[in-house]
């Protein structure tokens, strides 16, 4: 597709400066565009890249000063461009292919209007499947699982019996919802299986990553609040409550029965011990260890995991420990004590 730059300042309602009917066939991010490109530039740091790229027109904020070359200029620079790129990219939702006859649903199912079931999909007893729904090949889905409207599943999904999803999740392919928590007993010298009798709810507008896994609660449920995003392998324990619009970066794991609030961030690879709570809009920071609870706000990072300040403080004193030592040689040098652990030991 080839439009001009004046076209794509509508479609975004920005402000051309520069020729307005140059021609656009690509948008590219600053590093890979060329001539006939359109990129975009939403921080002054980036100036100097911009002034070494071949790209044809540049979408930018009100305040960046940009000379001699074709811009749209637009409050949010990154979801213009996103818009942008759709525009030019964007691949068409295919159209609703119905219920291919060789997936295995149960009679009792019930499935929403306008459905997209593919081959190999497989649906228990009792199911309720929502409108507009796309479900993947090899996607399994058990007893007494509810979907609601919306809901995309893609290849080999596995929800376990009861799984509850809210309107508009999507879930990517080979993750697992409601398989058993990891709960055992040690009695009579073995460790006895606790029945988890649980079951695992997803609100509304969550995403959940291919590959992450979601245990069922004991007794009650495992829940995710709306608008949570969880990346791909992740792991959430049985028992757990995860607040709405918390993002869960690649490789978490929160342990069971934690609770972790409202618009909380959990950075890759950072660990959750059992039954903490993490309060509102907290950051805990990449491959951190959180080994008790963290005030709303808070920020933490290490392992074992601390307040941010208090971590930097000890990180600087660290910084200044061979400086310490080499004075420490030259007091011990000039007291004629630099030998004493040799004259000691002899």
């Amino acid at each position: 597709m080839i439009v001009t730059v004046r076209q794509l300042a509508e479609l975004v309602g920005g402000r051309v400066e520069g020729d307005g009917d140059l021609p656009i066939e690509a948008a590219r991010p600053l590093l890979e565009a060329g001539p006939g490109h359109i990129t975009f530039l939403d921080n002054d740091r980036y100036l100097p890249k911009l002034l070494d790229s071949a790209a044809s027109a540049v979408v930018v904020a009100p305040d960046i000063v940009v000379n001699g070359r074709t811009t749209i200029r637009v409050a949010d620079p990154l979801a213009a461009f996103i818009k942008i790129a759709q525009q030019l990219h964007g691949r068409p939702e295919p159209a609703r292919s119905g219920i291919d006859p060789r997936a295995a649903i149960d009679a009792s199912v019930r499935i929403g209007p306008e459905p997209s079931i593919a081959a190999f999909v497989s649906i228990g007893a009792a199911a309720a499947v929502g409108a507009r729904c796309r479900i993947h090949s090899g996607v399994s889905i058990g007893r007494e699982c509810v979907l609601g409207d919306d809901v995309v599943l893609h290849p080999n999904v596995v929800l376990y019996d009861g799984t509850i999803l809210g309107d508009r999740v999507v879930v990517h392919a080979n993750a697992v919802l409601g398989a058993d928590g990891f709960g055992y007993r040690f009695q009579d010298g073995r460790h006895v299986k606790i029945p988890q009798l649980g079951r695992v709810e997803i609100g509304p507008d969550v995403e959940i990553g291919a590959g992450t896994t979601i245990d069922r609660g004991t007794f009650g449920a495992t829940r995710i609040g709306a608008g949570a995003k969880i990346d791909n392998l992740v792991m959430v324990a049985h028992n757990c409550q995860i607040g709405k619009h918390v993002i869960l970066v690649s490789q978490v794991g929160v342990a069971g029965s934690a609770t972790v609030g409202d618009h909380v961030i959990v950075a890759g690879q950072a660990g959750i011990a059992d039954h903490l709570r993490v309060g509102a809009g907290a950051v805990i920071a990449a491959k951190s260890g959180v080994m008790r609870d963290v005030p709303a706000g808070g920020k933490v990072f290490g392992y074992p995991a601390r307040p941010e300040r208090e971590l930097l403080r000890q990180i600087a004193c660290l910084e200044k420990v061979p400086g310490f030592c080499k004075e420490l040689e030259r007091i011990k040098k000039h007291l004629g004590l630099a030998d004493e652990p040799a004259k000691r030991a002899g």
